[in-house]
């Protein structure tokens, strides 16, 4: 005889029958004590008399309700998630599911199916990493074999720390948070994600992939801010590489990237702030948690496979991106300034370049010798140890400021292009193109960088910065 089981409120009611009809009592007493009508109650006395104890199990106990999901389709979504999108976190993988698979679930049945199968989302919060910790500990502890504890304990998730909170700036574009991630983005391989967002909104303004960590990635994204938003407040960053700051022995002008950067910022009038405090850039910070989460994914399932692919699909992402995440920017006044104009910018974003006119009368820059020219398209000469300022525009073009006078360089080939005595043409020579030169109305001159090179800040003083920032965040969140 098999051994019947009831819950709390169903042994509650065979009792007060069992008891009602040993002892012949009150029928509404007994329908008051259970909460129902005494015809329920005559019910329950039938069925006690014919069926006995089993008769007071709940009818659909062990019957799987008809709107939930099949276990073929959960072991579809587990089989998808494990071996496609183990890096994506549940919301994402739902909207994978809608959109890729054709699976129309709701994010919390998704998070209770992979939960099942003691599967997190790789933005779990810490209190449920710490439950199911306790659990795959209590059964680590129950485990028959050893194999069983091993795949336990290889199982158990350790606790990750996160960032602080701190308040948004109240106004769009009064801080853009910048800085670049290095992942396996797209490809297999790592690159470089430089990317700005908003403070106020969590809007991302620029991004730009790039091998490396370079000034060119972070002019590319201040190229986007520029000609989509206008000009910033502030950008704020960190101390690293593009960053890092003129060293005593730093061996030219154009390798000290952020007397380049902060440059470009001082002409646009631009704030430009550095930490070396992770947590008091903590948006952007974020962002890069919540990309290497959901873009390597997209990136693969548009074929992504190479830098430029990678920019161009940037292009709709953040898009989607900001209407996904981002607050809007209607209800949140803007501090952008009037966008300039594109020559402004073209030539805002420059490489700068200390040089010296050689015996050739000729710049040496990029291993290649330039020859500069006036707007009419002629030679200039000047004396050998003449200095001058190599200046690299964004859109490539390169000029040279030589005493306080704007020339734009032509590249003096290896070879001559034709032989003046065995190539002829019966074409009559073409009339020169007056050059486009930019005027010294651009702060160009030598002396203007000199002067903002020599008051860039010292290493000490953005050490003392650097602890003034942390104990600020500090007394934010104490």
């Amino acid at each position: 005889m098999t051994k019947v089981e009831l819950r709390m409120n169903e042994n509650q009611k065979y009792e007060i029958i069992k008891k009602l009809v040993e002892s012949n009592g009150n029928k509404k007493t007994a329908a008051l004590k259970i909460g129902c009508t005494e015809r329920t109650v005559n019910r329950l006395i039938h069925g006690y008399s014919t069926k006995g104890k089993a008769f007071f199990i709940h009818g659909n106990r062990g019957k799987k309700p008809v709107h939930s999901l099949s276990n073929d389709t959960k072991s579809t979504v587990v089989g998808i998630f494990s071996s496609k999108y183990p890096d994506a976190n549940f919301a994402h993988f739902t909207e994978i599911l809608a959109e890729c698979e054709g699976i129309m679930i709701s994010p919390s049945t998704v998070k209770n199916i992979l939960i099942e199968q003691d599967i997190l989302s790789p933005k779990a919060h810490k209190a449920t990493k710490r439950a199911l910790r306790k659990k795959l500990e209590r059964q680590k502890q129950k485990a028959v074999t050893k194999n069983e504890a091993a795949k336990l304990q290889h199982k158990i998730i350790e606790l990750e720390d996160s960032h602080p909170r701190r308040p948004r700036s109240s106004y769009f574009g009064e801080m853009l948070q910048m800085d670049a991630s290095v992942h396996p983005w797209f490809g297999g391989i790592k690159t470089q994600l430089h990317a700005a967002i908003d403070d106020a909104t969590g809007r991302i303004v620029g991004a730009h992939f790039d091998h490396q960590e370079t000034l060119n990635g972070y002019y590319n994204v201040f190229h986007q801010v520029l000609t989509t938003y206008g000009i910033p407040y502030m950008f704020y960053t960190d101390r690293r590489t593009v960053f890092e700051y003129k060293q005593k022995k730093a061996p030219s002008l154009e390798k000290d990237t952020f007397t380049q950067f902060s440059y470009a910022c001082h002409q646009l009038g631009v704030d430009i702030k550095v930490t070396s405090v992770p947590q008091a850039k903590g948006r952007v910070e974020r962002l890069f948690q919540t990309l290497q989460s959901r873009l390597p994914i997209d990136l693969r399932n548009a074929g992504v496979t190479t830098i430029e692919q990678a920019n161009e699909f940037l292009n709709s992402y953040i898009k989607k991106f900001n209407d996904k995440f981002a607050l809007s920017v209607d209800n949140i006044k803007s501090v952008f300034e009037t966008q300039p104009s594109d020559e402004k910018i073209n030539l805002t974003l420059a490489v700068i370049a200390d040089r010296k006119i050689d015996t050739g009368h000729s710049i040496k820059f990029e291993n290649q010798y330039f020859k500069p020219v006036d707007d009419r398209g002629l030679p200039v000469y000047y004396h050998k140890g003449t200095s001058a300022i190599v200046i690299k525009a964004f859109d490539g073009k390169i000029f040279a400021s030589i005493n306080d006078h704007v020339y734009e360089l032509d590249l003096i080939p290896t070879h001559e292009l034709k032989s003046k005595n065995f190539d002829f043409s019966n074409e009559l020579s073409k009339i020169s193109v007056k050059r486009n030169i930019p005027s010294m109305i651009h702060p160009w001159r030598k002396s203007a960088i000199n002067k903002f090179v020599k008051n860039q800040i010292s290493h000490q003083d953005y050490t003392y910065l650097d602890i003034m920032n942390t104990q600020e965040i500090i007394c934010n969140y104490i």
